[in-house]
């Protein structure tokens, strides 16, 4: 079977001359995506809401609450009176913990196209990806506290934005969006929980799949349920992400603290999980 030009070429060019055109044709491809990410009315909009947040979280803690199955030994009414953030479908879970988090991130299209409608009925701070609002509409009469504000989120140009106003690298996670978010706002402790870096389900990283049951890689078995879409992990480049996420904040006298029960991930200190309240 013939290779594919694109494979043909990469043989033919020395590697070093190979990830410049690479990385010069993906900057290319952000720099496009600028006027409107900066000058669209919507942006605009979000741009000034978000700036209201700078630094208005000084000297607290916050928690980042992710969707692994270890949410289901975790103690979440502790977090009743903690700034938090939920990610994705953590809404699932706000009728029976009695309480919503503080705020909503979401980047990832295949949610935000498959899920949009609960998530813009929740009356909370909701942070939506730029490129997803095509996959939904707003209506004119929501409410402003229900309507979205949208981050400049790129898969591209690896970088810790502590400007969330700007462009924001997703790390392959929404867990790492919201990292830079709570460092724009000024959180000086950073606390995971359920952020459990362990898949059941394996295959190449990024790769669509149709759910065919019952879901083991999250809080409940109709997080992603049978024949919702959704993307395998890139744990590899999520650790990649936590790393700078790690550095970022230690520069600036801050910790990132990893709370998860049983979590595999290794990137931040450990620390026990009822030791926090």
């Amino acid at each position: 079977m013939e290779r594919p030009f694109s494979y043909q070429l990469k043989q033919k060019i020395p590697l070093p001359l190979w990830r410049f055109i690479s990385s010069s044709r993906y900057a290319l491809q952000r720099m496009l995506q600028y006027p409107a990410a900066y000058l669209h009315p919507l942006r605009r909009e979000s741009i000034r809401r978000l700036q209201t947040y700078h630094n208005r979280y000084r000297k607290e803690r916050c928690f980042i609450i992710g969707n692994g199955p270890s949410l289901k030994n975790t103690d979440l009414s502790k977090l009743k009176n903690e700034y938090s953030f939920g990610l994705n479908r953590i809404y699932l879970l706000f009728p029976e913990i009695g309480f919503t988090t503080t705020f909503l991130v979401v980047v990832n299209d295949l949610v935000i196209e498959q899920f949009a409608a609960p998530m813009l009925e929740l009356s909370l701070p909701k942070f939506f990806s730029w490129h997803s609002r095509r996959l939904f509409t707003i209506p004119p009469q929501l409410p402003v506290e229900q309507k979205p504000m949208f981050l400049f989120t790129t898969y591209t140009g690896v970088t810790f934005n502590d400007d969330a106003c700007g462009r924001l690298w997703e790390g392959a996670t929404v867990t790492y969006v919201a990292l830079q978010l709570a460092f724009f706002m000024g959180f000086e402790q950073v606390i995971l929980v359920g952020v459990d870096h362990n898949f059941a389900t394996q295959g190449k990283a990024n790769t669509t799949v149709v759910s065919q049951g019952d879901d083991p890689n999250h809080f409940a078995p109709h997080y992603f349920g049978k024949g919702v879409r959704w993307q395998l992990p890139d744990l590899e480049t999520s650790e990649r992400a936590y790393r700078m996420a790690r550095d970022h904040y230690q520069r600036a006298g801050r910790i990132i603290l990893d709370a998860t029960v049983g979590g595999k991930l290794q990137v931040f200190p450990k620390v026990n999980y009822d030791s926090l309240f």
